[in-house]
Protein backbone atom coordinates (compact mmCIF):
# COMPACT_ATOMS: atom_id res chain seq x y z
CA UNK A 1 0.00 0.00 0.00
CA UNK A 2 1.42 3.09 -0.82
CA UNK A 3 1.21 5.75 1.39
CA UNK A 4 -0.59 9.28 0.23
CA UNK A 5 0.95 12.33 1.44
CA UNK A 6 -1.49 15.88 1.68
CA UNK A 7 0.20 18.65 0.57
CA UNK A 8 -0.61 21.88 2.93
CA UNK A 9 -1.31 24.98 2.10
CA UNK A 10 1.16 27.77 3.23
CA UNK A 11 -1.13 30.22 4.67
CA UNK A 12 -0.66 33.78 2.62
CA UNK A 13 0.70 36.67 3.97
CA UNK A 14 -0.94 40.07 2.95
CA UNK A 15 1.85 42.59 2.14
CA UNK A 16 2.59 44.62 5.25
CA UNK A 17 3.08 48.23 5.30
CA UNK A 18 6.21 49.80 5.18
CA UNK A 19 8.31 51.99 6.50
CA UNK A 20 9.11 55.40 3.63
CA UNK A 21 9.94 58.84 3.89
CA UNK A 22 7.82 61.79 1.81
CA UNK A 23 10.99 62.39 0.01
CA UNK A 24 11.77 58.76 -1.28
CA UNK A 25 8.22 58.16 -1.99
CA UNK A 26 8.81 61.23 -4.52
CA UNK A 27 11.81 59.27 -5.64
CA UNK A 28 10.39 55.89 -5.90
CA UNK A 29 7.65 56.99 -7.96
CA UNK A 30 10.35 58.81 -10.20
CA UNK A 31 12.07 55.42 -10.19
CA UNK A 32 9.45 53.74 -11.31
CA UNK A 33 8.21 55.63 -14.03
CA UNK A 34 11.51 55.81 -15.70
CA UNK A 35 11.54 52.20 -15.47
CA UNK A 36 8.17 51.81 -17.28
CA UNK A 37 8.60 54.02 -19.89
CA UNK A 38 11.93 54.39 -21.80
CA UNK A 39 10.45 58.15 -22.73
CA UNK A 40 10.35 59.92 -19.12
CA UNK A 41 13.55 61.79 -17.93
CA UNK A 42 14.08 63.86 -15.05
CA UNK A 43 16.19 67.57 -16.30
CA UNK A 44 17.01 70.38 -13.19
CA UNK A 45 19.69 71.69 -11.27
CA UNK A 46 21.78 69.62 -9.68
CA UNK A 47 19.37 66.21 -10.19
CA UNK A 48 22.01 63.78 -11.27
CA UNK A 49 25.18 63.72 -9.68
CA UNK A 50 24.18 65.93 -6.42
CA UNK A 51 20.99 63.86 -6.37
CA UNK A 52 18.50 66.67 -6.38
CA UNK A 53 18.71 70.40 -3.99
CA UNK A 54 16.55 68.02 -1.48
CA UNK A 55 18.18 64.66 -2.37
CA UNK A 56 14.99 63.37 -3.87
CA UNK A 57 16.98 62.02 -7.01
CA UNK A 58 19.29 60.63 -4.94
CA UNK A 59 20.62 57.48 -6.97
CA UNK A 60 18.87 58.10 -10.00
CA UNK A 61 21.59 58.98 -12.17
CA UNK A 62 23.57 55.55 -11.19
CA UNK A 63 20.68 53.64 -12.23
CA UNK A 64 19.44 55.77 -15.26
CA UNK A 65 22.47 57.15 -16.34
CA UNK A 66 23.17 61.16 -17.93
CA UNK A 67 21.28 61.09 -21.49
CA UNK A 68 17.86 60.17 -18.79
CA UNK A 69 19.04 62.20 -15.48
CA UNK A 70 20.27 65.43 -16.83
CA UNK A 71 21.55 68.37 -14.79
CA UNK A 72 20.61 71.82 -16.38
CA UNK A 73 22.55 75.48 -16.25
CA UNK A 74 21.32 77.39 -13.88
CA UNK A 75 18.46 78.76 -16.19
CA UNK A 76 15.18 78.29 -15.76
CA UNK A 77 13.78 79.38 -18.47
CA UNK A 78 16.10 77.42 -20.91
CA UNK A 79 15.44 74.11 -19.19
CA UNK A 80 11.77 74.51 -18.71
CA UNK A 81 11.76 75.34 -22.38
CA UNK A 82 13.88 72.53 -23.34
CA UNK A 83 11.49 70.26 -21.30
CA UNK A 84 8.59 71.78 -23.18
CA UNK A 85 10.46 71.27 -26.03
CA UNK A 86 10.63 67.45 -25.16
CA UNK A 87 6.98 67.06 -24.24
CA UNK A 88 6.21 68.20 -27.87
CA UNK A 89 8.38 66.02 -29.45
CA UNK A 90 6.48 62.80 -27.29
CA UNK A 91 8.62 62.60 -24.39
CA UNK A 92 7.59 62.57 -21.12
CA UNK A 93 9.51 65.20 -19.53
CA UNK A 94 10.08 65.46 -15.52
CA UNK A 95 11.73 69.04 -14.96
CA UNK A 96 12.72 70.29 -11.25
CA UNK A 97 12.92 73.80 -10.38
CA UNK A 98 14.73 74.01 -6.95
CA UNK A 99 12.28 76.37 -5.37
CA UNK A 100 8.62 77.68 -6.63
CA UNK A 101 10.82 81.55 -6.15
CA UNK A 102 13.10 80.76 -8.88
CA UNK A 103 9.68 79.44 -10.87
CA UNK A 104 9.18 83.16 -12.01
CA UNK A 105 12.50 82.70 -13.97
CA UNK A 106 10.64 80.25 -16.14
CA UNK A 107 6.96 82.11 -15.89
CA UNK A 108 7.01 82.80 -19.82
CA UNK A 109 7.76 79.25 -20.66
CA UNK A 110 5.05 78.03 -18.17
CA UNK A 111 2.43 80.68 -18.81
CA UNK A 112 2.64 80.95 -22.24
CA UNK A 113 3.72 78.41 -23.88
CA UNK A 114 2.80 75.29 -21.80
CA UNK A 115 -0.22 76.75 -20.76
CA UNK A 116 -1.62 77.85 -24.09
CA UNK A 117 0.07 75.89 -27.03
CA UNK A 118 -2.77 73.61 -27.05
CA UNK A 119 -5.50 75.90 -27.14
CA UNK A 120 -3.40 77.95 -29.87
CA UNK A 121 -2.89 74.84 -32.09
CA UNK A 122 -6.53 74.06 -31.90
CA UNK A 123 -5.88 70.96 -30.35
CA UNK A 124 -3.03 69.71 -32.14
CA UNK A 125 0.26 70.37 -29.85
CA UNK A 126 -0.38 69.07 -26.31
CA UNK A 127 2.28 69.23 -23.77
CA UNK A 128 3.07 66.48 -21.31
CA UNK A 129 5.33 68.19 -19.52
CA UNK A 130 5.24 67.67 -14.83
CA UNK A 131 7.21 70.55 -13.59
CA UNK A 132 8.28 69.58 -9.79
CA UNK A 133 9.12 72.54 -7.29
CA UNK A 134 9.62 72.91 -3.59
CA UNK A 135 7.51 75.48 -1.97
CA UNK A 136 6.58 77.14 1.11
CA UNK A 137 8.60 78.14 4.21
CA UNK A 138 9.26 77.02 8.11
CA UNK A 139 12.54 76.15 7.45
CA UNK A 140 14.96 79.27 7.95
CA UNK A 141 15.46 80.11 4.27
CA UNK A 142 14.71 83.46 3.85
CA UNK A 143 12.30 85.00 1.48
CA UNK A 144 13.72 84.64 -1.96
CA UNK A 145 13.24 80.77 -0.83
CA UNK A 146 10.12 80.29 0.96
CA UNK A 147 7.12 81.66 -0.48
CA UNK A 148 3.91 79.90 -1.32
CA UNK A 149 2.86 80.84 -4.93
CA UNK A 150 1.32 78.12 -6.17
CA UNK A 151 -1.61 80.05 -5.71
CA UNK A 152 -0.44 82.45 -8.72
CA UNK A 153 -0.16 78.87 -11.48
CA UNK A 154 -3.59 78.10 -10.62
CA UNK A 155 -4.63 81.01 -11.49
CA UNK A 156 -3.62 79.67 -15.32
CA UNK A 157 -6.31 77.89 -16.93
CA UNK A 158 -4.18 75.04 -19.10
CA UNK A 159 -2.30 73.74 -16.31
CA UNK A 160 -2.92 71.31 -13.69
CA UNK A 161 -1.68 71.95 -10.31
CA UNK A 162 -1.02 69.40 -7.45
CA UNK A 163 0.48 69.21 -3.84
CA UNK A 164 0.88 65.92 -2.57
CA UNK A 165 0.65 66.19 1.49
CA UNK A 166 1.35 62.88 2.00
CA UNK A 167 2.97 59.70 1.42
CA UNK A 168 0.23 58.62 -0.71
CA UNK A 169 0.19 60.73 -2.64
CA UNK A 170 3.69 61.73 -2.81
CA UNK A 171 4.02 58.21 -4.17
CA UNK A 172 0.83 57.85 -6.47
CA UNK A 173 0.37 61.37 -8.09
CA UNK A 174 3.24 61.31 -10.11
CA UNK A 175 2.02 58.60 -12.50
CA UNK A 176 -1.42 59.89 -13.61
CA UNK A 177 0.58 63.16 -13.89
CA UNK A 178 2.67 62.19 -16.30
CA UNK A 179 -0.14 60.54 -18.19
CA UNK A 180 -1.82 64.03 -18.54
CA UNK A 181 -1.91 65.41 -21.58
CA UNK A 182 -1.68 68.93 -20.22
CA UNK A 183 1.26 70.24 -18.24
CA UNK A 184 0.98 69.23 -14.76
CA UNK A 185 3.18 71.46 -11.87
CA UNK A 186 3.79 69.37 -8.58
CA UNK A 187 4.08 71.49 -5.52
CA UNK A 188 5.95 69.79 -3.02
CA UNK A 189 6.09 71.34 0.45
CA UNK A 190 10.16 71.17 1.47
CA UNK A 191 8.68 70.98 5.48
CA UNK A 192 7.20 67.20 4.84
CA UNK A 193 10.58 65.98 2.76
CA UNK A 194 11.55 64.45 6.25
CA UNK A 195 8.26 63.36 7.28
CA UNK A 196 8.29 59.61 7.83
CA UNK A 197 5.39 56.99 8.06
CA UNK A 198 4.04 53.96 6.81
CA UNK A 199 3.06 53.90 3.29
CA UNK A 200 -0.32 50.90 3.13
CA UNK A 201 0.61 48.34 1.45
CA UNK A 202 -2.90 48.97 -0.80
CA UNK A 203 -2.45 51.99 -1.84
CA UNK A 204 -1.88 52.52 -5.03
CA UNK A 205 -3.57 55.04 -8.04
CA UNK A 206 -4.23 58.39 -6.83
CA UNK A 207 -7.30 60.03 -8.34
CA UNK A 208 -6.11 64.02 -9.47
CA UNK A 209 -9.55 65.47 -9.86
CA UNK A 210 -10.64 64.75 -6.42
CA UNK A 211 -9.95 66.31 -2.76
CA UNK A 212 -9.28 63.62 0.12
CA UNK A 213 -11.56 63.83 3.48
CA UNK A 214 -8.67 63.57 6.03
CA UNK A 215 -10.76 63.42 8.82
CA UNK A 216 -14.51 62.98 9.27
CA UNK A 217 -16.15 65.92 11.11
CA UNK A 218 -19.75 67.87 12.24
CA UNK A 219 -19.02 71.06 13.34
CA UNK A 220 -16.48 73.34 10.98
CA UNK A 221 -14.42 72.34 7.55
CA UNK A 222 -11.09 72.88 7.59
CA UNK A 223 -10.13 73.16 4.07
CA UNK A 224 -5.94 73.41 3.30
CA UNK A 225 -3.42 71.64 1.35
CA UNK A 226 0.32 70.47 1.17
CA UNK A 227 2.54 71.37 4.46
CA UNK A 228 -0.18 72.99 6.19
CA UNK A 229 -1.96 70.01 6.37
CA UNK A 230 -0.60 68.26 9.36
CA UNK A 231 -1.45 71.90 11.16
CA UNK A 232 -5.13 71.38 10.21
CA UNK A 233 -5.12 67.97 12.02
CA UNK A 234 -3.04 68.97 14.99
CA UNK A 235 -5.77 71.43 14.92
CA UNK A 236 -8.22 68.78 14.63
CA UNK A 237 -7.05 67.18 17.68
CA UNK A 238 -7.31 70.05 20.07
CA UNK A 239 -10.62 71.30 18.71
CA UNK A 240 -11.45 67.38 19.51
CA UNK A 241 -10.42 68.14 23.22
CA UNK A 242 -13.04 71.48 23.32
CA UNK A 243 -16.18 69.50 22.26
CA UNK A 244 -16.04 70.81 18.20
CA UNK A 245 -16.07 68.08 15.27
CA UNK A 246 -13.33 69.44 13.26
CA UNK A 247 -13.65 68.05 9.16
CA UNK A 248 -10.27 68.37 7.44
CA UNK A 249 -10.52 68.19 3.49
CA UNK A 250 -7.30 68.25 1.45
CA UNK A 251 -7.71 70.08 -1.64
CA UNK A 252 -4.44 67.80 -3.37
CA UNK A 253 -5.44 69.76 -6.77
CA UNK A 254 -5.28 73.01 -6.46
CA UNK A 255 -6.26 73.10 -10.74
CA UNK A 256 -8.92 72.49 -11.09
CA UNK A 257 -10.67 72.62 -7.64
CA UNK A 258 -12.62 69.81 -6.33
CA UNK A 259 -16.16 72.08 -5.69
CA UNK A 260 -17.74 68.87 -5.16
CA UNK A 261 -15.79 67.46 -2.79
CA UNK A 262 -15.36 71.11 -0.29
CA UNK A 263 -19.38 72.40 -0.82
CA UNK A 264 -20.36 68.50 0.41
CA UNK A 265 -18.04 68.93 3.43
CA UNK A 266 -19.59 72.83 4.19
CA UNK A 267 -22.89 71.34 3.47
CA UNK A 268 -22.29 68.92 6.25
CA UNK A 269 -21.06 71.23 9.10
CA UNK A 270 -21.96 74.61 8.13
CA UNK A 271 -18.86 76.46 8.74
CA UNK A 272 -15.82 76.91 6.68
CA UNK A 273 -12.07 77.90 7.79
CA UNK A 274 -9.64 77.60 5.25
CA UNK A 275 -6.17 77.48 5.70
CA UNK A 276 -3.57 78.62 3.14
CA UNK A 277 -0.05 79.55 3.57
CA UNK A 278 -0.23 81.69 0.63
CA UNK A 279 -0.51 85.98 1.37
CA UNK A 280 -4.33 86.11 2.51
CA UNK A 281 -5.31 89.25 -0.61
CA UNK A 282 -5.59 87.45 -3.92
CA UNK A 283 -5.10 83.82 -2.60
CA UNK A 284 -6.17 80.43 -3.37
CA UNK A 285 -8.26 80.98 0.43
CA UNK A 286 -10.04 84.03 -1.06
CA UNK A 287 -11.47 82.09 -3.89
CA UNK A 288 -12.22 79.35 -2.11
CA UNK A 289 -14.33 81.66 -0.26
CA UNK A 290 -15.81 83.30 -3.04
CA UNK A 291 -17.15 79.82 -4.58
CA UNK A 292 -18.15 78.96 -0.74
CA UNK A 293 -20.14 82.45 -0.89
CA UNK A 294 -21.66 81.71 -4.75
CA UNK A 295 -22.52 77.40 -4.19
CA UNK A 296 -23.51 77.20 -0.64
CA UNK A 297 -24.66 80.51 0.77
CA UNK A 298 -27.65 78.94 2.66
CA UNK A 299 -25.24 76.42 3.84
CA UNK A 300 -23.36 78.51 5.54
CA UNK A 301 -24.40 79.73 9.09
CA UNK A 302 -21.37 81.59 9.48
CA UNK A 303 -18.86 83.69 7.92
CA UNK A 304 -16.14 81.61 6.37
CA UNK A 305 -12.70 82.03 7.82
CA UNK A 306 -9.63 82.58 6.71
CA UNK A 307 -6.03 81.65 7.80
CA UNK A 308 -3.48 83.04 5.83
CA UNK A 309 0.02 83.74 5.91
CA UNK A 310 1.36 87.55 7.09
CA UNK A 311 1.33 90.07 4.10
CA UNK A 312 5.29 90.57 4.28
CA UNK A 313 8.29 89.04 2.67
CA UNK A 314 9.24 85.34 4.95
CA UNK A 315 11.29 86.26 7.09
CA UNK A 316 14.80 84.22 8.17
CA UNK A 317 14.73 84.81 11.73
CA UNK A 318 13.03 82.09 13.12
CA UNK A 319 10.46 83.57 15.84
CA UNK A 320 9.36 86.01 13.04
CA UNK A 321 9.09 83.52 10.30
CA UNK A 322 6.37 81.10 12.58
CA UNK A 323 4.73 84.34 13.61
CA UNK A 324 4.11 85.38 9.66
CA UNK A 325 2.62 81.45 8.94
CA UNK A 326 -0.23 79.99 9.82
CA UNK A 327 -0.12 77.72 13.10
CA UNK A 328 -2.26 75.40 15.08
CA UNK A 329 -3.12 77.88 18.12
CA UNK A 330 -4.45 79.94 14.61
CA UNK A 331 -6.17 77.23 13.09
CA UNK A 332 -7.97 76.89 16.31
CA UNK A 333 -9.17 80.17 17.07
CA UNK A 334 -10.46 80.66 13.46
CA UNK A 335 -12.45 78.06 14.11
CA UNK A 336 -13.69 78.19 17.89
CA UNK A 337 -14.75 81.63 16.51
CA UNK A 338 -16.68 79.66 13.67
CA UNK A 339 -18.87 77.59 15.54
CA UNK A 340 -19.43 80.62 17.83
CA UNK A 341 -16.94 79.16 20.95
CA UNK A 342 -15.43 81.45 23.89
CA UNK A 343 -11.98 82.43 21.59
CA UNK A 344 -9.02 82.99 24.13
CA UNK A 345 -8.73 87.05 25.06
CA UNK A 346 -5.57 88.62 23.16
CA UNK A 347 -5.85 85.86 19.98
CA UNK A 348 -5.03 86.84 16.77
CA UNK A 349 -7.67 87.49 14.59
CA UNK A 350 -6.36 87.39 11.16
CA UNK A 351 -9.85 87.23 9.58
CA UNK A 352 -11.45 90.28 11.19
CA UNK A 353 -8.04 92.79 10.66
CA UNK A 354 -8.75 95.59 7.76
CA UNK A 355 -6.04 95.20 4.86
CA UNK A 356 -4.35 99.13 5.14
CA UNK A 357 -3.12 100.18 2.57
CA UNK A 358 -0.83 102.71 1.61
CA UNK A 359 -1.84 106.35 0.22
CA UNK A 360 -0.99 107.20 -2.76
Amino acid sequence: MTATHTRTAKPTTAPSDRKTTYREAMREAMREAMRTDERVFLMGEDVGRYGGCFGVSLGLLEEFGPERVRDAPLSESAFVGAGIGAALADMRPIVEIMTVNFSLLALDQILNNAATLLHMSGGQLPVPIVIRMTTGAGRQLAAQHSHSLEGWYAHIPGLRVLAPATLTDARYMLAPALADPDPVLIFEHGSLYNVSGDLPADAGPVDIDRAALRRPGTDVSLITYGGSLPKALAAADDLETDGVSAEVVDLRTLRPLDDVTIGDSVARTHRAVVIDEGWRTGSLAAEISARLTEQHFYDLDAPVERVCSAEVPIPYARRLEEAALPQVDGIVTAARRAVGGPVPTGADEPARQPVTEGAD
